[in-house]
């Protein structure tokens, strides 16, 4: 079968075609814009991309096309679809009929860790020896690839709470059908389809009521919006992280790259790895949670963590020059930006560090979160923020409230050129945006030779 992907570099888009790929369809897609991660892992999977939406892509008529929730009504490729009466469906409920039947599916959900706690996850039960399918929103360093079918039943998915296409509203996490499911946090975002809090928690209730009575739902104890979701009604056992939770953490160190974890007040072992940051010891202990309810014992689980590598793009050291570490992370939202930077403050203590940031999401494009900006880089000790002429909103008015020295600069040359003058050997820089930012990694560190 011949399936053309539209939009297929989003994360989640790119994914489901390295799957279809593997179940021996004939895979091609296109995109308005073709760039790393995605781009290269489907180039290397030999699935044939194109840019743009011109409709000729669609002539001769593909068998079937997946529209990514991206596009819209108005958009060349799509108009074509429908005026055609070509078969369509979405993303999300092509994986449930073509991949999820019949599997047990782990889903990860929540405003933040998602793609992180998923990669753990499936690295877990790897460690374990389950060989399990995943689908993961970025590519996790223990594989190599975003995506597999696996030959196991088990199945771990990243359940993001975009709606699935223009065509079909609901949440895409709706359609899978977890037995095990992380609810990690919940905060507001994705201003562009939700118009408040409570619009998400109903959504993640949807997800809720599609837990069978003998699956597990894990969320932490510290969030009152995910105790908001299970109190409209949960029929299914559930298993809490954290502050008076049944799992546990115990520091060894404040950055959090050793801690024993305990269940029910019984220690089950120590976790020694790469990662920093309490955001990350959390998803550690909703990742042992939910290997445990598939069979894998805790000591086995800690185990596997130990040796997890991340995820491209989740606080991933891209380049060391002259002393100076770059880093490339992910973070869009106040709260993560802040975590992120914590976990990297206790971990390199007082030495220079400077945040470079990318106000990119549809949410922060919409200024839902702008509020939160100000204090949430409080452990830099310098903030260069991106003020793209098409914002929308007053960045500089913003920022100017925090107590951290900030400068706002409206192109990537000047962002070099002003952390140029502020580095010395020994400083941390971390570039923080959920999209490319035009290959600043790369031109700041060859700036930096």
């Amino acid at each position: 079968m011949h399936i053309h992907i539209l939009g297929i570099c989003g994360t989640f888009m790119g994914s489901l075609a390295v799957l279809a790929k593997e179940l021996g369809h004939h895979v091609t897609g296109s995109d308005a814009n073709v760039y790393p991660p995605m781009s290269t892992q489907l180039q290397a999977q030999g699935i044939e991309l194109t840019q743009g939406y011109d409709p000729a892509q669609l002539d001769p008529a593909p068998d079937l096309v997946v529209i990514g929730n991206a596009l819209s009504r108005g958009n060349p490729a799509v108009e074509y679809v429908l005026n055609k009466g070509l078969p369509y469906v979405s993303g999300p409920q092509w994986l449930a009929d073509h991949v999820l039947q019949g599997r047990w599916v782990l889903a990860v959900a929540g405003t933040h860790g998602k793609t992180t706690t998923s990669s753990m996850l499936a690295w877990v039960l790897e460690h374990a020896g389950m060989a399990p399918g995943f689908l993961i929103g970025g590519v996790p360093q223990n594989f190599a690839v975003s995506a597999r079918l696996g030959d196991t039943p088990f199945f771990v998915v990243e359940a993001d709470e975009y709606d699935s296409a223009f065509f079909d509203k609901r949440s895409k996490f709706v359609h899978y059908r977890p037995r095990t499911a992380i609810l990690n946090n919940l905060e507001f975002d994705h201003a562009d389809i939700f118009p408040d809090l409570p619009a998400i928690e109903r959504q993640f209730h949807h997800l809720v009521r599609t837990i069978p009575s003998e699956g597990l739902v894990i969320h932490p104890t510290t969030e009152p919006a995910l105790q908001r979701v299970i109190e409209m009604g949960c029929w299914t056992p559930v298993q809490t992280t954290g502050v008076d939770g049944q799992w546990q953490a115990r520091l060894l160190s404040d950055d959090g790259s050793r801690f024993d974890v305990l269940f029910e007040g019984v220690q089950q072992g120590t976790v020694e790895w790469d990662m920093t940051g309490q955001h990350n010891v959390a998803n550690a202990l909703a990742t042992l949670a939910a290997a445990r309810h598939v069979g894998v014992v805790p000591s086995m689980a800690i185990d596997g963590l130990s040796a997890f590598k991340s995820v491209k793009r989740r606080m991933e050291k891209v380049a060391e020059v002259h002393g100076i570490t770059i880093y490339d992370d992910f973070a869009h939202h106040p709260t993560a930006i802040a975590t992120t930077l914590d976990g990297l403050r206790k971990h390199i203590g007082d030495a220079p560090l400077i945040a470079v940031i990318e106000p990119r999401s549809n949410s922060m494009k919409l200024g839902a979160h702008r509020d939160g900006l100000p204090q949430s880089v409080v452990q830099a000790d310098h903030v260069v923020w991106y003020a793209p002429a098409n914002l929308g909103w007053d960045l500089a008015a913003t920022v100017a409230s925090s107590p951290v020295p900030t400068n706002v600069c409206d192109s990537l040359e000047a962002i070099i050129a002003e952390v140029k003058t502020r580095v010395k050997p020994g400083t941390h820089v971390v570039i923080m945006s959920n999209g490319g930012f035009g290959g600043l990694h790369g031109k700041l560190a060859e700036a930096l030779q």
